[in-house]
Order: structure tokens, then C-alpha cells, then sequence
């Protein structure tokens, strides 16, 4: 029982982008419902001490003003579900802290006051005219002030990552060595900047609330919630049709969705609560601020024997939290010895979360940057000393990988871009002022998959249409496209007369998209429940006896645009039309479950590619201008090459901003972010886009899912810094070891 593939793999158009560029999508904070009212957070202004006294009454007082919450007058959580990533399908907490609870402050922007009014205007207004008095504590708030109490978690990343991880004898390793190569590398934090805010709005008809919510995940919101309300889940509907981007910051689940339930709870009336610029600075998490060590030593032909890789971060008083850096930079390169170690400090913030190529970004960063060191001192050509040390095997495990295609995306994304004419000395290409330089790194992101069951739903109707549906919302990477196609595919039917709806916890359950585990587990899910209903049809028309097919074996018909036939006599068929007619059915639907199969853990999964990028550097001004990036890829199967193109020109052009402009800073005295807006947070815009090219490598997977997807949302952003920073290197000789590199550096 097969259906042609006809869909899968072609650059169809996005589904949701005649509802977006006409207005027609509404996001979370576009919801009106009857009776609304508009909620508005304030801050602390210190980043430690106590809460002695607030001062409401003037806000109460205020026109339209239907109630100011406190730690006063706010009920207190249910519950404080654990840390677990989103992922897991659990409650997802962004930290195990809900604030509101008591006087304590932790950290600058934390919520002190909600108020509530019957217009957005009034609730500013109110909001403004509350005044909290502190005892203010000493704080710790940046890498310096907390580095000599550091220490070294037994495990981060809410316990899923240990916090040292060794093979080999490293020391021996780097005593064996002929090269070493130590280099340290600072990290400016970096903060999630979609273009729509966070925003919920809450409203309960008795006992059941719902929730529309701009999340990653639907069910992790609806768990989260419940949780902290106390709540069975069948009380909370969450839904989330479009949101407006998200790069993490939109994964786990933070404190304003609660917050807008017990507001709403509290006035009796539907609750919208919106964050502002501002406070997605200080209320969704972040890229934590860090520093790291490497340590390479080689032998005289560049073959890797020894990696240290040490990372220190702040993070919460409340969490061991770290983006994990240290996880692809493991297992890139064959390499006999290794010792990896986080180590955390307890900081004055709130804590960090997901934030695009999370760990990746930054760990391959140091790694790719130290290994064009050593290509330099060898006189190795950068590509040639990482075929040197390519493995086909993951060093951590000695399993063999799923499926890699490294190679082919250094040679590939070489010819595209000329590597072949980059003279290896430093300095040695000009355009008339501006020195040239040439860079490239290795990219790699892990494949994440849920254990727990992923579900989907198929319906095909007798008008020879079909909607397939799973909870999954769409923030921008064109799910809704893609899982169509996949639809269409698996059923036999032309694109145009499939439909996928998502975004609602009452579809079939799936796990919330994020780590690039979106378009490899939903179309596992949603493969399985339209070929269960394909099959299903298939097996209807052969035990049918008014039916061409009857009596014929299931495993010899075929499917195309919605006709069943013989595969070897394709005259003979019905379509489904004429089968559900025939037997007085409407419509006729099944389900999809898939988890990880047991086999998958005997491989390493890893999505590979390599990146390339063209700098041009003013050595007077100090101006960096990146001119061409080439990224090659090997993301298994491509469903989709257009959106997945446009994931990773996405994420390409994001490692142009953390390389060359995104960074925040904590002023030390106040604890506070000198950066809370989009003047002050440079991110790249369109003068600042270079010509970007991508090739996306073809390779088959046969163990990660059934259709053999492994994402590309997260590797795009992989090794980009790090191919600008070598460019850099190689254009004017000078190495910096800090992101972002900044004219100041270039001087």
C-alpha cells in the first residue's frame, strides 16, 4: 500500500502567507473578546533586597482601574513544577520561580505589581503611579563579580546535561601533544527580540479558562498553567494560531500566562496581558553571559589528541541553568581524550533559556576559532586539518551516526564559494582600502526527539478533501506548509485539497517544536495518521464487493490524487470519493502515534554542515562588512527546500548579529540591562545582509524518523560567528576572542 510522492521536497508556498501580508492572521494580543480588560506588569528597580512597603492607593484610585495584585493579594501557586525542557512534554516552567509570592527580590524587572484596567491606556497609566520602597541587598550580576565563587553543577540544562563530562586521559593527551593551543573567549548575553511581544489572553466561563498564548507549545503552556493553578489539564484550552517568532524565547513558559489567569480570575473578566519591548528584556530569559577556555593539542600533522573545553556562566539563584556549549564541540571531531565542565554563578537574574542554536552557537564559536588557530601555526589549510580529524563514528558513544554528509558539505559549500582561491596568508587580499579575508567553520546540531508518543489526527471527507491535525502551532517556520505536504503525500491527494490545522490542546498532542525537533517529529506524527487512514481505505475497497479492487491484496494498490489502483493495472481502481459514497459515509478519519524506535539509540544523530564567509575590513575605521556567506547542509530529507532555505538563511544571518553586533550588558551598580530596546539592541537589518548562498545536501536517514527529517532551525545560526571571526583573522592577521567584534576591537 504506497501513495506517490508528489509533494514532498518541492519549494511550495507558504499556506499562512496570504493571511500575514493582508492582515488576516490575528496573533495573541490581537484577540477581543467581550468585556476585555488589559493588564500591565511592574518591575523591581533593584536587582536584590526586600519589598518594605507599595503604595497602590493612588493607582487604585485611577479611572478605569479594576484591581492592582500584589505579594499581598495574589493567590499563591498551586505548585512550582521542576525545570524540564519543553521537549519532554511535561510542564516547562522558563524557571522554578513564580514571582508575586513574597517580598523577596531576586532580580531587576521581576514582577512586583499587576495592575488591571479596562483599557491598555489606563493600565499604564496606574501602573506608573505605584511606588515599592526596598531594603536593597548586594548583588551579583555580571561574570566578574561572581568568579571567584563558582561552582560545578553536577548537571545543567534542568539536570539533563552532566556538568563534567570526560573521556580518555585529556592531561596525558595534551602532554603527548607537539601543538597546543589555548585560547579564552568572552561572551556578551544575548536577548530574544521577535518581532511580536509575548502575550496571553486569559478568560475563564466557569471552572474552564482559556488561554490564547504566543508559546512554542501549546500543551507545555496548558501543563504549566495547570500546574501552577492547580488545575486538571482538561480545564485549560490554550490556543495559538500564529505568533509572530519566538527563537526560544516562546519555548518554555514564563510567568505572565499564569499571571493573566489569576488576573482575570480576580476581575471576572477576560485578562490581555502584553509584554512590552522592555520586558522581554527581563521577563522570557536569555542568552547568558560566559566565558570560555580551549585547549587543543595536536600531533605535528594536526590530528587532534587532547580537548579541554571549560565554559563558566552566570545563572538564577533558583536554577543550575546553562545553555550546553560543550555538547556538538565534543563529538565534531575524532578526538581520543576530552574533558568538558560548566561551571555556574549565582547571579542576580532571572534564569537563561533557549535561545537560537542554543549551546551551539557559542561552543562551536571557541572550538572553530581555536581550530583555525592551529590550521594557522601547522600551515594546514583550514578544510584539510578538519578532514584530518573527520570521524564517522560520535566519539562520546563510539556509535556510528545516523547519517552525515559532512564531507560533501565541505566540498560542496568550498566550490561555491571559491575557497580555492584564498591565499592561507593573512592580509593578503585587498579591494582597494578594505583588506579581504576568507573563513569558514564546521556547523553541527543534535537531533532531539521526544520519548514520549507524538499524535496526530487524519479526516478525508467524500468530497475527496482531507484535514490533518495536531497541536502544534506555526511561529514562522512554515509548519502548516510543510505538514500538508506530508499529508498529501502520505494520502495520495493533490496539496491543494489537504488542510493542516494546529495550534489548539484539543488536536492530538504534540510535544512543543523547539532544538530543531519540529518538522522531524510532526511529520513522523502526521505521516502515521494519514497513511493509518490511507490504509484503512485501501483495506475498506478490497473487502468491498461492490468495488473494482475487491479481493485484491492491500500491499499491491497504490494512491494518486485521491484514486486507488492497482499498481501494476492502473485501470482498475475507484476513488475515495466513490468508496465513501458508495457506503454512505461523510467522512472517515484515524490516528498517528510515533515515538523514537529503540534502534535509534544505537546512532549518533547530528545534523552537519559547514559554513563560509567573505569579510571586508577597514583597517582605519575599523569597520567589519560581511560580503558573501555560503552554508552547505546535510539535513536528511528536505520536505520543503524554500522554507527550509529560508530557516537557515535565518539563522545565518542571525550568526552575522551575534559576530558582528548583539550584545547586552548588565550595568553592575544596578543590576539592570543597558540595553531594553531595539535602539539600544543592534540586530542585523536588510543594509547589513550579504549575499547569501545555501546548498542543501541530500542524504538518506533511515533511523531518525520515518521520513528521515532531521531540522534545520538551529544549525543555520551554527559556526556563521565563527567563519566571520576566521575571515577576520585571516583578512587582518588579528584574532579576537570576544563576541560581538566590535569596531573598537578592529582599531
Amino acid at each position: 500500500m504506497t501513495a506517490t510522492t508528489l509533494a514532498i521536497g518541492q519549494p511550495t508556498d507558504r499556506v499562512d502567507g496570504r493571511h500575514k501580508v493582508t492582515g488576516g492572521a490575528h496573533y495573541s494580543a490581537d484577540v477581543l473578546l467581550v468585556g476585555m480588560t488589559y493588564a500591565v506588569m511592574v518591575g523591581a528597580r533593584v536587582p536584590s533586597g526586600r519589598i518594605t512597603h507599595i503604595d497602590t492607593d493612588e493607582a487604585m484610585q485611577a479611572g478605569g482601574v479594576l484591581a492592582v495584585l500584589t505579594h499581598e493579594n495574589l493567590p499563591g501557586a498551586a505548585a512550582q513544577p521542576p525545570l524540564i525542557p519543553s521537549l519532554a512534554g511535561m510542564p516547562a516552567p522558563g524557571q522554578t520561580f513564580f514571582p508575586l509570592q513574597d517580598e523577596v527580590v531576586h532580580y531587576t524587572g521581576q514582577p512586583v505589581a499587576l495592575v488591571v484596567a479596562d483599557s491598555l491606556e489606563r493600565a499604564q497609566h496606574a501602573a506608573a503611579l505605584i511606588r515599592v520602597s526596598y531594603q536593597e541587598m548586594p548583588a551579583v550580576t555580571t561574570l566578574d563579580q561572581g568568579r571567584d565563587d563558582a561552582y560545578e553543577p553536577e548537571a545543567i540544562f534542568a539536570g539533563f546535561v552532566p556538568g563534567r563530562t570526560e573521556r580518555g586521559d585529556v592531561e596525558a593527551g595534551l602532554a603527548e601533544a607537539d601543538v597546543l593551543v589555548d585560547a579564552t573567549y568572552s561572551f556578551a548575553a544575548n536577548n530574544h527580540n521577535p518581532i511580536e511581544p509575548s502575550a496571553t489572553t486569559a478568560a475563564w466561563d466557569g471552572d474552564q479558562l482559556t488561554l490564547y498564548d504566543a508559546t512554542q507549545g501549546v500543551t507545555a503552556t496548558q501543563l504549566t498553567v495547570a500546574a501552577l493553578l492547580g488545575l486538571t489539564p482538561s480545564k485549560v484550552r490554550v490556543i495559538s494560531h500564529y505568533v509572530g517568532g519566538s527563537f526560544g524565547c516562546k519555548a518554555m513558559i514564563w510567568a505572565h500566562p499564569a499571571l493573566a489567569a489569576l488576573a482575570a480570575r480576580h476581575v471576572g473578566r477576560p485578562v490581555k496581558l502584553s509584554l512590552t519591548r522592555e520586558q522581554m528584556f527581563t521577563s522570557v530569559g536569555h542568552r547568558e553571559e560566559q566565558e570560555q577556555r580551549v585547549t587543543l593539542g595536536a600531533d605535528k600533522k594536526g590530528r587532534l589528541l587532547a580537548l579541554r573545553h571549560h565554559k563558566l556562566s552566570p545563572t538564577s539563584h533558583f536554577d543550575d541553568w546553562a545553555e550546553p556549549s560543550l555538547g556538538v564541540a565534543s563529538q565534531i571531531y575524532a578526538c581520543p581524550n576530552y574533558e568538558g565542565v560548566y561551571r555556574l554563578i549565582r547571579a542576580n537574574t532571572m534564569t537563561p533559556t533557549f535561545m537560537r542554536a542554543p549551546g551551539e552557537a557559542s561552543g562551536m564559536f571557541a572550538l572553530e576559532s581555536t581550530m583555525d588557530d592551529l590550521a594557522h601555526e601547522l600551515g594546514i589549510d583550514p578544510i584539510e586539518l578538519r578532514l584530518r580529524n573527520y570521524t564517522d563514528t560520535d566519539p562520546t558513544t563510539g556509535n556510528p551516526w545516523s547519517s552525515t554528509g559532512l564531507r560533501v558539505c565541505y566540498e560542496r559549500g568550498a566550490e561555491r564559494f571559491g575557497w580555492h582561491r584564498r591565499d592561507p596568508e593573512p592580509r593578503s587580499h585587498r579591494d582597494g582600502n578594505w583588506l579581504i579575508g576568507y573563513g569558514m567553520a564546521t556547523a553541527g546540531y543534535p537531533v532531539y526527539g521526544p520519548n514520549n508518543p507524538q499524535r496526530a489526527r487524519a479526516r478525508l471527507y467524500s468530497d475527496g478533501t482531507a484535514v490533518v491535525q495536531a497541536a502544534t502551532p506555526d511561529f514562522g517556520t512554515g509548519v502548516a506548509t510543510v505538514m500538508t505536504q506530508v499529508a498529501a503525500d502520505a494520502l495520495g491527494l493533490p496539496f491543494e485539497r489537504c488542510r493542516f490545522e494546529g495550534g489548539d490542546t484539543t488536536l492530538p498532542t504534540i510535544a512543543a517544536a523547539v532544538g530543531s525537533s519540529g518538522a522531524g517529529m510532526i511529520s513522523a506524527a502526521v505521516h502515521t495518521a494519514a497513511t493509518n487512514l490511507r490504509d484503512q481505505l485501501i483495506a475498506q475497497a478490497t473487502a468491498d464487493s461492490q468495488s473494482p479492487l475487491h479481493g485484491a491484496d492491500p500491499g499491491t494498490v497504490t494512491v494518486r490524487d485521491g484514486r486507488m489502483m492497482l499498481r501494476d493495472a492502473p485501470e482498475t481502481g475507484e476513488s475515495y470519493g466513490d468508496l465513501l459514497h458508495r457506503n454512505f459515509l461523510p467522512d472517515v478519519e484515524a490516528a498517528g502515534s510515533w515515538s523514537p524506535s529503540a534502534e535509534s539509540t544505537r546512532y549518533g544523530m547530528t545534523t552537519f554542515g559547514a559554513q563560509f564567509a567573505e569579510v571586508a575590513v577597514d583597517p582605519d575605521l575599523g569597520l567589519a562588512r560581511v560580503r558573501r556567506m555560503v552554508g552547505a547542509f546535510a539535513p536528511g530529507r528536505v520536505l520543503n527546500p524554500k522554507t527550509a532555505r529560508s530557516q537557515l538563511m535565518g539563522g545565518m544571518l542571525w550568526g552575522l548579529g551575534q559576530a558582528l553586533l548583539e550584545a547586552n550588558y548588565m550595568d553592575p551598580r544596578r543590576g539592570r540591562w543597558v540595553a531594553s530596546s531595539l535602539g539600544d539592541y543592534l540586530v542585523p537589518v536588510n543594509a547589513d545582509a550579504p549575499e547569501v548562498d545555501i546548498e542543501l545536501i541530500d542524504v538518506e536517514d533511515a533511523f531518525v524518523n520515518p521520513l528521515g527529517v532531521k531540522g534545520v532551525g538551529e544549525v543555520g545560526q551554527v559556526g556563521a560567528a565563527a567563519a566571520i571571526a576566521n575571515a577576520i583573522h585571516h583578512a587582518t592577521g588579528r584574532r579576537i576572542r570576544k563576541l560581538p567584534i566590535t569596531i573598537e576591537d578592529l582599531l
